[in-house]
């Protein structure tokens, strides 16, 4: 064995400090510093090279010697000159070299707050998990709904660069209001990285779904990470996650349990798709509920209602459409029976500008006309024939959905330019029996194939975005498509109502262009329904039963049916005429405006219900109703 010599032992010793980084070297340095001054004020006084002789005066002149090398200049005496000169030139290394260590390390801590690894100190924040292009709608509707709120705070952790992160949303939202956004770099599913976001102080926690192919196994893990953390929090998360696709709910539900609420991207588009299909203007109503802008979804638990039906609170308030429901045990009924008795904890469902405007409502300025109601009973339903143009993994969803609503004798065409086996498509979708699924091959971009499928005989016309393709070029597509579509309707005067699914909200402007009924961009209602539920977690009943086909939804019906057309009626008798239908009403489309975007395609969601229209042939009254 050999034995390390003294010189090998020191030099060692030496490496292992220098090992430590920068605070080892500006401690060497600082060494050396002192015993330069020590040993210049030893020689000055042993010398006796000046006529002071006080250690504390000799010590104090060797540190300005040091630091400033113009002290020399009033130095007098050849052999205090001499060894001042050697003292300045010691201290010009020395302390170069320590300027030059300190601002190393300075731009090398700066270098590290720049990654965003420093622990984040906020409390009542809510938290975003990854990163895709839903966080920028996340992050807007989150700063309107914070306006209200106390020096509120968004952060976000995903494995992209803090700085880059910064940029982007800088680029994407012009005003986060009062609203603070800190971002770090880490991975969700990281333990330790994860403690750097400080989730057990989060108010909420979103789990977005990231970018790629299969996105849904780190969505699972990231919620593993919080809710099986060796030192998680003893009180429940808020968790609201997104899964792509339904077949890994199960597994999600395992992992989240009562802390999570999640939402199924593809039944979720596929079910507003299918609902805005059948009836124009319904993307803008629910787009209206779903948003912080305007008016939204509130609970509200009023003493003074207690004992009355919920017939009779249809009109407890001039400026709170009450829309439902909220019973003790958490469950929630849309368009609840006229005769039910609101009993005490029962807490009513409204649509209210805000829940300060809910809290001081006003009681209804108006009585209702029932002169005016028309009696009888809705027309009944027709079979239904739905064109559905392109292909995507929710065109399935789509179609199945589309079961739900219809009678029998409906039928679907898909066209589009993959080859689809026909049988299997029927296996998927189910309810062949009510609704006939045929499929044809060909580019549905090209005008002489949609002539050729004589696009008038069809009800409704749905248009997928091919997600097999990048964003903007599948979008690119739909749009051609949606501009024949709209010539052929002017060319041929055929009416049919026009849904078309984008895929980047920048888009739905240029759609607007070619008139269609409705636009719905996916990721746009997935990010609005994320941001809703992480504000109230009661809201995810509300949203899933108005999404169901089972239970009652939102349409869009002839007002005339209501009550007598031309008459002059205020939004209080309409609301007592659907009641007697047994539906609950919510709104109101003026035809005249159905092509305005200024005015919301004519879409009035929570009119005051002194609120006065002169009924119209084609206006339509918007309805909470079973089909």
């Amino acid at each position: 064995m050999t034995t390390a010599s003294r010189a090998q032992r020191l030099r060692y010793a030496f490496d292992t400090s220098m090992a430590r980084g920068p605070s080892a070297l500006l401690g060497y340095l600082g060494l050396a510093t002192a015993l330069m001054i020590v040993t210049f004020a030893v020689l000055n006084l042993i010398f006796g090279l000046t006529n002071d002789s006080n250690p504390i005066t000799a010590v104090y002149q060797a540190l300005l010697h040091s630091i400033d090398s113009g002290t020399v200049a009033g130095d007098q005496g050849n052999g205090y000159i001499v060894l001042s000169l050697f003292l300045t030139f010691g201290g010009i290394v020395v302390f170069s070299a320590f300027i030059g260590v300190l601002a190393t390390s300075l731009d090398e801590r700066l270098q590290e707050l720049r990654k965003g690894r420093s622990f984040v100190v906020e409390s009542g924040h809510t938290l975003i998990l990854g990163w895709s292009d839903t966080v920028f709608t996340v992050l807007s509707e989150l700063a309107i709904a914070n306006e209200s709120e106390k020096n509120p705070c968004v952060v976000i952790m995903a494995e992209r660069d803090k700085v880059e992160m910064e940029d982007a949303i800088r680029d994407k939202i012009e005003d986060m209001r009062n609203t603070r956004v800190v971002c770090r770099s880490g991975s969700p599913i990281d333990l330790r990285d994860l403690q750097i976001v400080n989730p057990h102080a989060a108010r909420s926690v979103i789990v977005l779904s990231p970018e790629g192919d299969d996105p849904d196994p780190s969505v699972i893990k990231t919620m593993l990470a919080l809710t099986r953390a060796p030192n998680r929090r003893p009180t429940p998360y808020h968790i609201v996650a997104e899964i792509q696709d339904s077949d890994n709910l199960e597994a999600a539900r395992l992992v989240g349990g009562d802390e999570t609420v999640l939402i199924d991207k593809g039944e979720t588009v596929a079910r507003l798709i299918v609902q805005t299909s059948r009836q124009s203007g319904a993307a803008v109503v629910y787009t209206e509920l779903l948003d912080f802008d305007g008016d939204e979804v509130y609970f509200r638990g009023d003493a003074a209602l207690e004992g009355r039906t919920y017939g009779d609170v249809l009109l407890a308030y001039e400026d709170c459409a009450v829309i439902g429901l909220r019973f003790p045990d958490g469950t929630v009924k849309l368009n609840a029976a006229p005769d039910t008795v609101i009993a005490p904890g029962t807490q009513i469902v409204a649509v209210a500008e805000d829940d300060e405007r809910l809290l001081a409502a006003v009681p209804c300025q108006v009585q209702p006309d029932r002169s005016v109601i028309l009696k009888g009973s809705l027309t009944p339903a027709a079979p239904q024939h739905a064109l559905v143009l392109g292909y995507s993994e929710r065109t399935p969803a789509v179609i199945s959905e589309l079961a739900e609503y219809v009678v029998p004798g409906s039928s679907v065409l898909v066209v589009c330019e993959r080859a689809i086996d026909p049988d299997l498509l029927r296996s998927q979708v189910g309810k062949q029996d009510m609704l006939r699924v045929d499929v044809r091959a060909g580019v549905t971009t090209e005008r002489p194939l949609l002539e050729s499928l004589d696009v008038g005989r069809f009800d409704q016309v749905i248009v997928m975005a091919d997600g097999g393709l990048e964003a903007q070029h599948a979008d690119a597509r739909t749009l051609v498509s949606l501009l024949h579509l709209r010539d052929i309707a002017e060319r041929t005067g055929a009416e049919f109502s026009v849904v078309s699914e984008m895929l980047d909200d920048r888009n739905r402007e240029l759609a607007q262009v070619t008139q269609v009924d409705d636009v719905i961009v996916s990721d746009k209602v997935i990010s609005l329904l994320l941001a809703q539920i992480s504000e109230n977690a009661q809201l995810e009943a509300v949203f899933a039963e108005l999404f169901a086909a089972d239970g009652s939804e939102v349409y869009l019906r002839d007002a005339g049916d209501y009550v007598a057309t031309g008459s002059e009626v205020t939004f209080a008798t309409l609301v007592v005429a659907a009641r007697e239908r047994g539906e609950t009403a919510l709104g109101y489309r003026v035809a005249a405006e159905s092509k305005d975007s200024e005015r919301a395609f004519g879409v009035q969601v929570n009119p005051r219900k002194s609120t006065s229209y002169r009924v119209q042939e084609d206006d339509r009254l918007i309805v909470l109703a079973e089909d």
